[in-house]
């Protein structure tokens, strides 16, 4: 398969970026066949006939506009984003690998972007909150990388992963409480929208009021209601008190690991990254859960599994991994140097988007897609390289053990409507189920954690202290599922603020 070949000596990351304008080269997203130049006027394109990332046809079918554009371009393809921003859209599986795994020719750092250093990027384009740079681990490229995902990592790495799965089995019991009885529920706002925050809470070491209160909060700046600009200010006041309460009194959670950190985090630094946690991992833990319930409900290879089928619940997440995953599209990469992907000339400074979903099923490395990779891990969608997601065991842990015991308490879950009635909506970076009603056999069976022993559910690795069991989550009026139209989208609150 065609990997990038350099075309320039200049191996610097920062060295030589432009500051002037200049008339893009053949091969940009702005010069395209002549054939594709004198096509009729068409919605789904924009200026030159390059393709749109975003409005309704990207919307309806985002894995058909993929393969038509792997059919047309081949391993990567021009395409324009909101306010017909040009970028290239990676849609080979070996082509995203080599990017993703070579920073120092394909930086990280929006500030090599050559469109927003030129000014073509007006400050309120949609795309800034998501591609902006922050004070982050994502956002950074080399040693200052480094030192920030270390920190993350290392403190996600204190957990122990049996005490979060025990951990996870308490908080979802405590979610089907609100519902078992009823015979009927909806589980993207009933469950899957409310079990990731709930967890991340605990695992941040909030105190028992501040931790319900985060949840709720959370939950108005996720689902993007018109509380969201207030949530939002929530947040970021009960992360400062708590980076300050862990400063006085640090205990075996996230703050206080990454306060501890041989990195030396400053507090803002610390609360960033908070954040940046309970947004992210909660926005794609909940996507890889509904998508995997959504699976077990309706695939055969799943429901079989009950009666000595052969896809296991952990398989299931994986199977979800390569044909769903959490973000379809994953931004961005910049060149450090001109240089030719998959026979495209490509500039330096030019925004490269890796195509996660359509390289999970490149025909290039032999998977159709729907295929049974029976819990093969080596999918795209949780990145590669450097950038690879640190918490995505935890992710795995929370979506498996949260269907686990959603599945345990509820045996004959099924679906309330036809599973061509399912709805989506879609981004330029992820596609996300609607709702999820659900019928079942009203219960009201014991929940084991109703009364717990003293337990702890969240405890650190190496047998250090548990920490603090979180008071019992916001009040069931705010689990019921919120229209997704017209709201603010999740990546709005990714850009940091301060104070």
């Amino acid at each position: 398969m065609t990997t990038p070949f350099p075309r320039s000596s200049d191996n610097g990351a920062g060295a030589g970026l432009p500051t002037g304008a200049a008339t893009p080269p053949p091969g940009c997203p702005a010069h395209v066949p002549a054939h594709v130049s004198s096509r009729a006027p068409d919605p789904d394109r924009g200026p030159g006939g390059v393709v749109r990332l975003y409005g309704p046809a990207a919307s309806a079918d985002p894995m058909g506009l993929y393969e038509r554009l792997r059919a047309e371009y081949g391993a990567i393809a021009p395409v324009l984003l909101e306010g017909d921003v040009p970028a290239w859209l990676v849609l080979g599986y070996d082509e995203i690998l080599q990017i993703a795994r070579n920073p120092r020719r394909f930086a990280r750092d929006t500030r090599h972007w050559r469109d927003l250093r030129e000014g073509r990027i007006p400050e309120d384009s949609p795309l800034m909150p998501v591609l902006a740079w922050r004070p982050d681990c994502i956002s950074q490229d080399g040693r200052e990388h480094k030192r920030l995902r270390g920190a993350v990592k290392d403190s996600l790495e204190n957990f122990d992963r049996r005490a979060i799965r025990r951990h996870v089995h308490r908080r979802s019991h405590q979610l089907v409480d609100e519902f078992a009885g009823a015979g009927r529920a909806e589980l993207v706002g009933q469950f899957a929208e409310l079990l990731p925050m709930m967890v991340l809470t605990d695992l941040f070491g909030l105190p028992d009021d501040e931790g319900a209160r985060l949840v709720e909060v959370s939950r108005q700046l996720v689902k993007g209601t018109e509380k969201a600009l207030e949530a939002d200010r929530h947040i970021h006041e009960i992360l400062g008190r708590l980076v300050a309460e862990k400063h006085r009194a640090p205990g075996p959670d996230l703050a206080s690991w990454l306060i501890a950190h041989e990195a030396h985090l400053d507090d803002e630094e610390v609360r960033q990254h908070l954040r940046l946690v309970l947004v992210l991992a909660n926005e794609t833990t909940t996507n890889l859960m509904v998508n995997t319930l959504r699976m077990v409900l309706t695939d055969p290879r799943f429901r079989g599994t009950l009666n000595g089928g052969q896809m296991t619940l952990p398989a299931a997440v994986e199977q979800i991994l390569w044909d769903e995953p959490p973000l379809t599209v994953v931004p961005g990469r910049f060149p450090t140097h001109d240089m030719e992907i998959a026979g495209r000339e490509v500039r330096k400074g030019d925004l490269l988007l890796l195509c996660v979903a359509a390289g999970n099923v490149d025909p290039a490395i032999g998977r159709a897609a729907g295929e049974d990779m029976h819990g093969n891990r080596s999918h795209l969608s949780f990145n590669s390289g450097p950038h690879e997601c640190p918490g995505q065991d935890i992710g795995r842990a929370i979506t498996g053990s949260g269907i686990d015991t959603l599945i345990a308490r509820l045996p004959d879950l099924r679906l309330a409507i036809p599973e061509n009635e399912l709805s989506w909506t879609s981004s330029s970076w992820s596609r996300h189920l609607d709702a999820l009603p659900v019928r079942f056999t009203p219960r009201h069976a014991r929940n084991p954690f109703s009364h717990p022993a003293g337990a702890a559910a969240s405890a650190p690795a190496e047998g250090r202290p548990p920490a603090p069991v979180p008071a019992q989550a916001a009040d069931a009026s705010t689990r019921a599922a919120a229209p997704r139209r017209g709201r603010v989208r999740w990546w709005d609150f990714l850009r940091p603020r301060r104070g």
